[in-house]
C-alpha cells in the first residue's frame, strides 16, 4: 500500500513545487522506492491545451497524447522515467468526470455535491494511479498558492485522505521568504501567513521547503518552528541554485529524505545519488561555453522576458551541453525584429547554433523564415522543432525550389503553393470546431532513412517520438523538394507522413515535425540535441 505526500505552495507562485516534488522524487527512487508523481492543475480546462504558453508556460506532451502542465516534464526528467494520463488532472477533467457519472446513474439518484463528490474523484485517481504503478508513494503536487479559492477542493481531498489514512499522509509547503532589499533580512512573516491559509483548510504541513535566494538560517528556522508548529529538523533550506538539478543534492544536506522516511516509520533500502552528485559535480566545473540562439515569440509579457514556454527545450539543449562538459549560453531572439529589420539577422553570425521551436499563428513567422534562411547560406547549425521544420520546409520551397508563393494553409488558406497542409481529419476537426486534444498528439512511428543523418545518430532505424500539431509537408510537393537536395529523413510508416528533413549539403541542418526535447533527459540527452550542440561547438574552430 501506497504513501502519500502531499506538496502545495505559499506565499506566491512559481517558488518551485514541480522542481521539489521531482528533487523528492529522484531522492526516494535512489533509496529503493517506487514513486508515481500527480500533478494537479486548478483550472477549469481539461487540460493545458488550450492554455496560452505566455501565461501557463509549455504544453507537455507525454506518449499516450496527454497534454499537460510542463512540471510533467520536471517529473519524467528527474525520475527517468515516461507518464501518462494518470499522472495528470484538472478542475475541468474532475468536474467533467463527476458529472458524467450523474447522467448515467452511477451516483444511483444521490444529490451530487460538490464536497464530498469533486474531493472524493481527486482520492479516487490517486488511488488509481497508486494501484496501476504499484508505487510506494504517491506524489501529488497541489497546483496554484494556498489561500486561493480555485485549490481549495485539492487541499480538502488531502485532508479527508488523511482522515482515511493517518498514518500514511505527510503534507510539505513549499513556501517563499523574502529578503527585500531596503531591509536586507529573511522575512518569515509571509511563510507563517501560508501556514495559518493552510491550517484554515484543516491541514498542518509535516515538513516546509524555505524557498529563498540565500540559505535558511538557524534564527529564522527557529522563527518558523515556533510560529508554524513545525520541528526544526523538518524546516529545509532551498536557496536560489545554479542548475535545477543541484536541488537533490542540497536536499540531502539537510537529510530531507530520511526525515521524509521517518515520519512514515520507514527506513532507507539503500543511498545511491551518486550518478546525480556526478551530474551536478560536472556541471558546476564547466569551463567551454557554446553559444545557442533560440529565435521564437513566446517569451515576451510585458518588460519582462519567460522561459517556460520553451522549457522543455532549454532543458534539452542543457542535457546535450552537459554531456559535452559545454555551459550553454542561451539567448532569446524575437522573430518580429527581423521582420521590421533584415539587417538584424547578421547578429547570427554572433552564435553556433540556432534553434526555431514549435509554435502557433502566423505572428513572427516570417521573421523565422528570414532566420532559417540565413543560417542556410551561412553554413550556421540550425535545428527546427516541429513549426521550425515546417518553415524551413517554406523556406527552401522559396528560394531553393523557387516556389516563391509556398507558404502553409495555418497562414495563408489560399496559397498558391501549400507545401505545408492540414491533414484531412484535421479539416474535419475545424470545420466542426474541434480544438482540444484534437491534434495528432502523442508518440508515433519513425522510419529513418539508411543514408540519413538522423539514422546515424538514432542508430536505429525505426524511432518513436511524440508529437503536437495539425500541418503536415504536403505529400504533393516532396518529390520537387528532394529533386533540389531536401532529404526526407524520417517518415511515418502507417500515413506516410515526412517526420524528419535534412538538407545534406550543410555542416547540420534537420529539422523534425515531433518534440525531440520531450524525451530528453539529463542523464540520457537526446541524440538529435546531443549532435547539434557537438556540431555548434566546432563552428567556433
Amino acid at each position: 500500500m501506497a504513501r502519500y505526500i502531499f506538496i502545495a505552495g505559499g506565499v506566491m507562485s512559481g517558488i518551485g513545487k514541480g522542481a521539489t516534488i521531482s528533487s523528492i522524487g529522484r531522492i526516494l527512487k535512489s533509496k529503493g522506492f517506487k514513486v508515481a508523481p500527480i500533478k494537479i492543475d486548478p483550472y477549469i480546462n481539461v487540460d493545458a491545451g488550450t492554455m496560452n504558453p505566455i501565461e501557463h508556460g509549455e504544453v507537455f506532451v507525454t506518449d499516450d497524447g496527454t497534454e499537460g502542465d510542463q512540471d510533467l516534464g520536471n517529473y519524467e526528467r528527474f525520475l527517468g522515467e515516461e507518464l501518462n494520463s494518470d499522472n495528470y488532472m484538472t478542475t475541468g477533467r474532475i468536474y467533467q468526470a463527476v458529472i458524467e457519472r450523474e447522467r448515467n446513474l452511477e451516483y444511483d439518484g444521490k444529490c451530487v455535491e460538490v464536497v464530498p463528490h469533486i474531493p472524493r474523484e481527486v482520492i479516487s485517481r490517486i488511488k488509481r494511479l497508486e494501484k496501476k504503478t504499484k508505487a510506494d508513494f504517491c506524489l501529488i503536487e497541489i497546483g496554484g498558492t494556498v489561500g486561493e479559492y480555485q485549490n481549495i477542493l485539492f487541499l480538502e481531498a488531502a485532508r479527508m485522505l488523511r482522515l482515511e489514512r493517518p498514518r500514511d499522509v505527510v503534507f510539505i509547503l513549499v513556501s517563499y521568504l523574502p529578503i527585500p532589499k531596503m531591509i536586507g533580512e529573511m522575512k518569515t512573516k509571509p511563510t507563517q501567513y501560508a501556514v495559518r491559509s493552510l491550517n484554515a483548510s484543516g491541514i498542518q504541513p509535516d515538513i516546509i521547503i524555505a524557498r529563498a535566494s540565500a540559505p535558511l538560517d538557524k534564527i529564522r528556522k527557529e522563527k518558523i518552528s515556533v510560529f508554524c508548529n513545525v520541528a526544526e529538523d523538518s524546516i529545509i533550506s532551498a536557496p536560489d541554485v545554479k542548475s535545477i538539478y543541484e536541488i537533490p543534492v542540497n536536499f540531502e544536506k539537510d537529510n530531507l529524505g530520511n526525515q521524509i522516511l521517518k515520519k512514515f516509520g520507514l527506513q532507507s533500502k539503500q543511498n545511491d545519488l551518486e550518478d546525480w552528485r556526478r551530474l551536478v559535480k560536472k556541471i558546476n566545473h564547466l569551463k567551454k561555453e557554446v553559444k545557442i540562439g533560440i529565435v521564437g515569440k513566446y517569451f515576451k509579457t510585458g518588460n519582462f522576458t519567460l522561459m517556460d514556454s520553451y522549457i522543455s527545450v532549454i532543458e534539452a539543449i542543457k542535457h546535450a551541453s552537459y554531456d559535452l562538459s559545454l555551459e550553454p549560453k542561451i539567448v532569446w531572439l524575437s522573430a518580429q525584429d527581423y521582420e521590421k529589420n533584415p539587417s538584424k539577422l547578421k547578429v547570427l553570425n554572433d552564435f553556433d547554433g540556432i534553434i526555431v521551436p514549435g509554435g502557433f499563428g502566423s505572428r513572427g513567422v516570417e521573421g523565422k523564415i528570414k532566420a532559417i534562411k540565413y543560417c542556410r547560406e551561412h553554413q550556421i547549425p540550425f535545428l527546427g522543432l516541429c513549426l521550425g521544420m515546417q518553415l524551413a520546409v517554406i523556406e527552401f520551397a522559396r528560394h531553393v525550389a523557387h516556389l516563391k508563393k509556398a507558404n502553409s494553409t495555418e497562414f495563408s488558406n489560399k496559397c498558391q503553393a501549400p507545401v505545408i497542409d492540414l491533414m484531412e481529419e484535421q479539416k474535419k476537426n475545424l470545420k466542426a470546431n474541434k480544438y482540444g486534444g484534437t491534434m495528432r498528439l502523442g508518440a508515433y512511428p519513425c522510419q529513418l532513412h539508411p543514408s540519413s543523418l538522423a539514422r546515424k545518430l538514432y542508430k536505429e532505424s525505426l524511432v518513436s517520438e511524440r508529437h503536437r500539431h495539425r500541418y503536415e509537408l504536403n505529400n504533393k510537393f516532396r518529390s520537387l523538394l528532394e529533386e533540389k537536395g531536401m532529404l526526407m529523413a524520417g517518415l511515418n510508416p502507417e500515413q506516410d507522413l515526412v517526420e524528419i528533413i535534412e538538407v545534406p549539403a550543410h555542416p547540420f541542418f534537420l529539422a523534425v515535425q515531433f518534440h525531440p526535447e520531450f524525451k530528453s533527459k539529463p542523464l540520457e540527452p537526446h541524440p538529435l540535441f546531443r549532435a547539434f550542440i557537438k556540431t555548434s561547438a566546432k563552428k567556433k574552430h
